[in-house]
This record gives structure tokens, C-alpha cells and sequence, in this order.
């Protein structure tokens, strides 16, 4: 991009327009990073706010099936985000990968603060026999429960923040009008605009 500015003031070059070429270059360069960092850490909100409730539903699926199983069923009703992967978690294992690798790629591809831990538990919790499955179950299920206890806070500090900032907003407008009014009544009274 920059090239192509300095080309065009080529005729008419000098400093202050290749220091415009190469501004106008940064900008059109970081504008794509900008679009493609703020689409990423979007997302990654989203998967961090709906992971402890897709994980709430495989721990009741888990209950009653195995593991790959409880994944499997859990596809239809999961978060639209989480589908790919999913898919793809449950095609390597049916490969017959019974390696923690499938779960460690499905965290990978799903970067937020718990999902390697939560899938590492997934993974434990299909090894487990069935007598030790319960033992395992209630830890996977009070992860899952803090995991929801701070989706949960998360939400409800970004509903205050929202709040909070719409009242100031709302305060500042008040001010400034009342100000402005106030302004104007002096003006009138001292005769510096006349009715």
C-alpha cells in the first residue's frame, strides 16, 4: 500500500507526502489486524461464557452414557461455535485414538481459561471404570459448577458495566443541557442575546 501511495505522489515528491504514503499505509494495514484481533477476542468471549453450560449438559449426558457417547449426543443441542469442533473430536476418537490428544486439540482450537483442564477431566472420566466413574463425575460436576458460578459473575459485572456507563451518559447529557439552559437564561438576563 505504501508503495503504491509513493508511486502516485511520485511526480510531486516530498516529505510531507511519503510521511502521508507511509501513514495511510500503517493505517491500512493495521485496520485488517484490528478486524481480524477484535473478531478473534469476540469470539473467544463467546466460547468462554458458553463452555460451562455445554459442559453442564455433557455432565448429564456422562451420567448415563461414556464419554464419547455423551459427546456425540450432545452435538444437536451444543452452542453453534462448539459444533465443528465437537465433530471433530468425536471423528478421532471413533478412529480409535484413545489418546488425550483429541481433547487436547479440541482446547487447543477453544483457547479460554478452563477448557484444557475441563477436557483433561473428559479425558480421565472416559478411562474410569465404572466404579470410579461416580468419584470423578462429582468432581467434573463441582469444575463445572464454578466454571457456571463465573460465567455467571461475568455476565452480571458486564450488565453493570453496561448500566453504569448508559447512567453516566444519561447524567453527562442532563448536565450539559441544564448548563446550556442556565448559559442561555444569564445570557438573556444580561442582554447579551436579545428576545
Amino acid at each position: 500500500a505504501v508503495v503504491v501511495f509513493v508511486f502516485l505522489f511520485l511526480n510531486n515528491m516530498n516529505f510531507i507526502n511519503l510521511i502521508a504514503a507511509f501513514v495511510i499505509g500503517y493505517f491500512i494495514f493495521k485496520q485488517g489486524y484490528s478486524s481480524v484481533k477484535s473478531y478473534y477476542k469476540r469470539h473467544l468471549h463467546e466460547i468462554d461464557l458458553q463452555l460451562p453450560y455445554f459442559l453442564k449438559g455433557l455432565e448429564i449426558l456422562s451420567q448415563h452414557y461414556t464419554i464419547p457417547v455423551a459427546i456425540a449426543r450432545s452435538i444437536d443441542s451444543a452452542p453453534e461455535v462448539f459444533k465443528p469442533g465437537l465433530r471433530e473430536l468425536i471423528a478421532k476418537i471413533n478412529a480409535g485414538n484413545s489418546t488425550v490428544e483429541p481433547y487436547m486439540d479440541f482446547a487447543r482450537k477453544y483457547p479460554v481459561s478452563d477448557s484444557i483442564r475441563m477436557m483433561r477431566l473428559l479425558y480421565r472420566l472416559s478411562l474410569g471404570s465404572q466404579e470410579d466413574k461416580h468419584e470423578q463425575l462429582i468432581m467434573f460436576s463441582k469444575s463445572v459448577s464454578s466454571l457456571q458460578n463465573k460465567s455467571r459473575s461475568t455476565r452480571y459485572k458486564e450488565r453493570l458495566d453496561k448500566m453504569e456507563n448508559k447512567s453516566m451518559m444519561m447524567m453527562t447529557i442532563v448536565g450539559l443541557g441544564v448548563m446550556a439552559v442556565l448559559m442561555f437564561a444569564m445570557m438573556s438576563n444580561f442582554g447579551g442575546i436579545g428576545l
